[in-house]
This record gives structure tokens, C-alpha cells and sequence, in this order.
């Protein structure tokens, strides 16, 4: 029997396909606001690519352990209501024409906020929601929700810019959350009773920090993920510049070469349970990131052009690539961890993981401003080559079979 033969997992399943929808066009759309619509500098969309995560490093840590003692289906639909009417306040300052690049930084950070409570709460009910013998089935049919959005959603996102304008755009995130938010809303199976804590926030926060860190391969793992995210993030604003501003492409043609990704992200869902079963789950996480990683160097070729294909190339493997090491490396966090730690270990991890990206992201628009954005993507290619040696220089190199300890301590 399948899970989504499950009605509480067919739920979840489509509160996040809607999500994930409806996330892609803000992927686009809100650098284009700032692009297109209020003329933003290259610093300019880089303080907005740091606002978009930076709550991940404000409050990534308390966010977990708070979310620890409190229902988790009912935090994510308070999550969901909080990015759609956030997100609503963009179109309308838009049409009375009061739009700013403040707002813009405002509305991303809020977003971000209800976004670190919605990923701590999601990736510790879904353990409960299935059971921890299912988690890669789980992740994996989520996961897949996420690559399809990916492959069809910018492009389709890109001509709906074009047709609406990206402000107005916008409105279909704000339906997908709330399309999200009404189908969690439904899901009628009861969560385990929170017990009552005593401790302090700052001493609970302390322990998923120390459950971790002291953790050998969680450590590498939130090490490997947090050099990745911090160069990878660095060069979302120059690839978006590049593709916009210096080859003048369209939002239509940008979403359709970023659908790539997407392609590449739905072939590594399909094939990533077969690479851990020939290499071992281990290798597989090691080589996903240290085989695609070198491929971010082809964007110093692309031109508006045939060689537009070096981009979709770019995408089609560094999607595959993530995809292959999100479901390997977060199946086993959600398996090995016990269950009060869930949403502590998440949020820690998250704080990590994340908590590089509002730094990569401003260092991506002043570097873009300073030298050049293709200088600036020269610059992500090369640290994008580091992230895999935490993995290949622990255990996790030669492991086949991944540890798993987890259940109620």
C-alpha cells in the first residue's frame, strides 16, 4: 500500500504540492519585483537575497525548541496564513504605488520568519505522520512534489510575470499558501500529547545544539550542507543579474532555463535509491556534491546564444545532485534522532545549514557591484568545490549503511 493511499499523508502531500507551486514563482518573482519594477542595484538584490534567510540565523535555534511544545500541524497552518497575507501586502502597495525596496526587505524577512517555523514543524510531524520505517518512502514522494514544481513551475512562473507583472505574480503564492494551509487543516490524526517542560527555552535550545554538534556525522553533515548553501547563495543574485540585466533575457526564458533544475532534480529522485544501493548511502552523499559542484564553472561561457545550453546543463546536474543528497542526508537525520529532539535537531541543523546563506547572498550583490557578476560566479564556482571534503575526509566516506538509533528517549 502506498502512502498516499494514507489520508493524513495524501493531506500533507497536497498542502505541498500548493506550497511548493506556488514557492516557485516567488523564487522569480520577488527578485524581479526588485529588478524590474523598482530598478534595484546589484547590492540592492543582494541585501534582498540575505533578508530572505536571515531569520534562520535570528531565530533558526528558540524556533525549535518552541515548536518542540506546540501541536506541529497546528504551527505549520499558522506558518502558511502568515506567508499568504504577508505576501498579499506586495501586490496591493504595487496598485496604489507605494511599492518599495524597504517593503520588499520587510515582506522577505517576515516570510522567512513563518518559513523557519514551518520547516522545524513539517520535518518533525512527518515522522509521526508515517513512521520512522517509511521516512525515505516519505521524503521521497515530498521531495519528488518539490522537483516537479521545479521543473514545471519557472517556467510557467516566468510567463505568468510576463502576462500579470511580477508584483501581481505574486498573487498565485499567496493562493498556493492558503491552498496549503486549508489541506493541513483537514488532516484529523492526533499528535502525541506534549508533555509539560520545566526546563529554560535557552537550556532545551542547548541540547538540540548539543545533540548535534556532538553528533560525528550530523556535525559533517550540517558542515557539508552549510559550505554549499553559503557559495551557492552567493551566486543566486549574480545568476539572476546575469540572466535579467548583462543577456536581457525575458522572465518567460529565465523560468524555462531554470525549469532545468527541476528535470534534473525529478532524475535524481528517481534515481538516488539505486546510486545507495551501487554505492552505499554514504559515497552517494559525497559524490552528489563533489561531482556537480565543478559544474557551476560552465556559467562563465553562457551567452545569449546556443550557449544558453551551458546553463541548462548547469542546472539539469546541480538540481540532480541536491536532490540525491537532501533525501540521503535528511531521511537518516529524521531516523537517528529521538523523537523529543525532533524539532530542536531540525532547527539546529536548519541554523547551520541556513544561517550561511543571508552572507552569501550579500556577498554575492557587493561582489556583483564591486567586480562583476561574472567575476563574482567565478568566485562560487571554486568554493563551490570545498563542501564535499567534510564528507569524504569522515566516516560517512566508505559507509554503505547509514546508522540509525532514533525513537522516543
Amino acid at each position: 500500500m502506498t502512502l498516499l493511499s494514507d489520508h493524513g499523508f495524501r493531506r500533507l502531500f497536497l498542502a505541498d504540492t500548493a506550497s511548493q507551486a506556488g514557492s516557485q514563482v516567488l523564487m522569480l518573482a520577488l527578485p524581479l519585483v526588485a529588478v524590474s519594477a523598482l530598478d534595484a542595484s546589484e547590492l540592492e538584490v543582494g541585501v534582498l537575497a540575505a533578508f530572505q534567510t536571515l531569520a534562520f540565523v535570528l531565530i533558526g535555534l528558540p524556533a525549535g525548541a518552541i515548536v518542540d511544545r506546540l501541536p506541529k500541524r497546528a504551527v505549520m497552518v499558522v506558518a502558511d496564513w502568515g506567508r499568504a497575507l504577508v505576501l498579499a501586502s506586495v501586490p496591493v502597495a504595487w496598485w496604489l504605488d507605494v511599492l518599495s525596496i524597504h517593503q520588499l526587505y520587510a515582506v522577505a524577512l517576515v516570510l522567512g520568519v513563518c518559513t523557519v517555523f514551518f520547516d522545524a514543524a513539517y520535518q518533525s510531524y512527518l515522522p509521526h505522520l508515517v513512521g520512522r520505517e517509511r521516512l525515505v518512502e516519505g521524503n521521497s514522494a515530498l521531495e519528488g512534489v518539490r522537483t516537479v514544481a521545479q521543473l514545471g513551475g519557472p517556467g510557467a512562473g516566468g510567463y505568468l510575470i510576463q502576462l500579470l507583472t511580477a508584483p501581481f505574480a505574486l498573487a498565485v503564492t499567496v493562493a498556493g499558501f492558503a491552498w496549503s494551509a486549508a489541506c493541513l487543516a483537514t488532516i484529523r490524526r492526533p499528535e502525541p500529547r506534549q508533555e509539560r517542560r520545566r526546563a529554560h527555552l535557552s537550556r532545551e535550545i542547548g541540547e538540540g545544539v548539543r545533540f548535534v554538534l556532538g553528533h560525528p556525522l550530523l556535525r559533517r553533515i550540517a558542515g557539508c550542507a552549510a559550505t554549499a548553501n553559503l557559495f551557492v547563495s552567493m551566486s543566486q543574485p549574480a545568476i539572476l543579474l546575469l540572466l535579467a540585466r548583462e543577456l536581457g533575457l525575458e522572465a518567460g526564458t529565465i523560468g524555462l532555463l531554470m525549469a532545468a533544475g527541476g528535470l534534473g532534480g525529478v532524475t535524481g529522485a528517481l534515481v538516488n535509491a539505486r546510486l545507495a544501493r551501487r554505492f552505499g548511502q554514504g559515497p552517494t552523499m559525497w559524490l552528489a556534491v563533489g561531482l556537480t559542484a565543478p559544474l557551476m564553472f560552465l556559467l562563465q561561457g553562457v551567452a545569449a546564444d546556443w550557449r544558453l545550453a551551458l546553463f541548462v546543463v548547469f542546472e539539469f546536474f546541480f538540481g540532480a545532485g541536491a536532490v540525491v543528497f537532501n533525501v540521503t542526508q535528511l531521511s537518516f537525520r529524521q531516523a537517528i534522532t529521538p523523537e523529543p529532539l525532533l524539532g530542536r535537531m531540525n532547527a539546529t541543523i536548519r541554523f547551520l545549514v541556513w544561517g550561511t546563506m543571508p552572507l552569501g547572498g550579500l556577498f554575492g550583490g557587493v561582489l556583483s557591484e564591486a567586480i562583476g557578476v561574472r567575476n563574482t560566479l567565478l568566485a562560487a564556482a571554486a568554493g563551490s568545490c570545498l563542501p564535499f571534503l567534510w564528507l569524504v575526509t569522515s566516516p560517512l566516506r566508505g559507509m554503505r549503511e547509514l546508522p540509525v538509533t532514533g525513537g522516543r528517549r
